[in-house]
């Protein structure tokens, strides 16, 4: 029998009554109150389809003609064998590891928190300390419009609670490692991170979505950065998931006063990936840097759906995206800059650049502007393009073989977009990751 998006709806209605009336039985009651409410509005929402602007170029069927179940954590530990590829630095950063998106303490490595931070997963921080979170939550990331945002507010089980007090300066990065470890009947996660910097403090995140097994499953990912006056946050989302898997994410960004974001989408894997980044700059003097990466093979499917807003006056944004497209796989970038009236002196620049691989690869590329002031500066631009031959020609002339030239030329087009990562351990992991996909990748290493 066909499931009908009646019987979805219903299936995610009873995962929220278990939720309520179970598992989630030690939270404020309060907190059952944003779950139904948030679930409503899905319910009233509805799944987006081809026919949404928004998700022309993207068909969303794959997840939302599924009943899926949430994945459960697994029984017997994870052995370091298997974690051991995605650490970064042992011993050098706060670790938190969450297994099918919930957190496994055995696994963490964030025992000596410097003062004045939090770390800790959002379930317990919503039973210790319910008066700081609540309020918080959906602040970022309103779940009105945006239904796989509604889905996630009802039916998270946990993520991260990250705070940074008053003027704290985050020495080490604080690194989200989420594995997910399907059966065979599939299933889904819908992990949530709350990040909250406060006036005059400075971090650095790295949220890392992984799969290790090739079975089907649906990631429903979101994640409210909410940075105060004067703060500063550098955030890197990085995207692996499996051949099989669907990744649906939200980064989510509200900045004040003086403040700066450098947010990273980098996305690896997946065979449907949607990455929704929205920032509003809030306070007079904020800039945002949006850097993202996208470098896809086989039949992957990758969608970048940006917004900012400057919403005030005196900030400024600057977006470059990349995209590295090989076989029948197919990138898509949206990007949308709205100058509010009122924003005047708003400077911002949204680019997006793609390399074409093979005959059979597709890049879709819609950058918008939305301007209601008339005292700005904004620019936007795409090209989508094959190995500039001429270039290509140079390198063979100077003794390059011909697949080496190409691997050369692909390496570094990527690397412009790593290297805007602060992380060393997680540029070098990154690096790896590009040449192995590349031939002739080994001779492109670094000594």
């Amino acid at each position: 029998m066909e499931t009908t998006l009646r019987d979805i709806v219903e299936n995610y209605g009873l995962q929220l009554r278990r939720r309520t009336e179970g598992d989630d039985a030690a939270r404020p009651a309060e907190f059952d109150a944003y779950r139904r409410a948030a679930f409503d509005r899905f319910a009233k929402l509805g799944f987006p389809t081809r026919k949404d602007e928004d998700w022309r170029h993207t068909d969303p069927r794959p997840v939302t003609r599924t009943a899926w179940q949430p994945l459960a954590a697994p029984e017997v530990d994870v052995p370091a064998s298997r974690l051991a590829p995605y650490r970064l630095d042992a011993g050098n950063e706060l670790l938190l590891v969450f297994v099918n998106g919930q957190l496994q303490p055995a696994l963490c490595d964030a025992a000596a928190l410097p003062q004045g931070v939090r770390v800790r997963g959002l379930s317990a921080a919503l039973v210790e300390t319910p008066a700081r979170v609540l309020p918080r939550l959906s602040t970022a990331a309103p779940h009105d419009e945006h239904a796989f945002v509604a889905l996630n507010a009802a039916l998270f089980a946990d993520g991260a609670y990250v705070h940074v007090e008053k003027n704290t300066q985050v020495e080490r990065p604080i690194y989200l490692l989420y594995l997910t470890i399907p059966d065979r009947r599939g299933g889904s996660v819908q992990p949530r991170n709350l990040v909250v910097i406060d006036d005059g403090a400075s971090a650095q995140v790295i949220e890392h979505h992984v799969g290790l097994d090739n079975e089907a499953y649906f990631c429903n990912a979101v994640t409210e950065l909410v940075v105060g006056n004067n703060a500063r946050l550098e955030h890197a989302k990085v995207v692996r998931e499996t051949d099989a898997a669907a990744h649906i994410g939200t980064v989510a960004i509200e900045q004040q006063r003086n403040s700066h974001i450098l947010a990273h989408v980098l996305t690896f894997g997946g065979k449907l990936v949607r990455n929704d980044v929205r920032t509003r700059l809030a306070g007079e003097g904020g800039n945002c840097d949006l850097n993202g990466l996208y470098m896809l093979r086989g039949s992957q499917h990758a969608d970048n759906h940006l917004r900012v807003e400057h919403a005030v006056s005196h900030c400024g944004s600057r977006e470059m995206y990349r995209g590295i497209l090989d076989d029948a796989s197919r990138g898509v970038f949206t990007g949308r800059i709205v100058v509010q009236p009122g924003a005047q002196k708003t400077d911002a620049k949204q680019t997006n650049r793609n390399m074409l691989l093979s005959g059979s690869a597709q890049a879709d590329s819609k950058p918008q502007l939305e301007i209601y002031a008339d005292d700005v500066k904004c620019t936007h631009g795409a090209t989508i393009g094959q190995i500039d031959e001429n270039a290509l020609f140079y390198l063979c002339s100077r003794g390059i073989d011909e697949e080496a030239a190409r691997s050369l030329m692909v390496y570094a087009f990527a690397r412009e977009a790593l290297e805007e990562l602060s992380s060393e351990p997680l540029r070098a992991q990154l690096t790896e990751l590009v040449l192995s996909r590349l031939p002739n990748g080994d001779s492109l290493r670094d000594d």
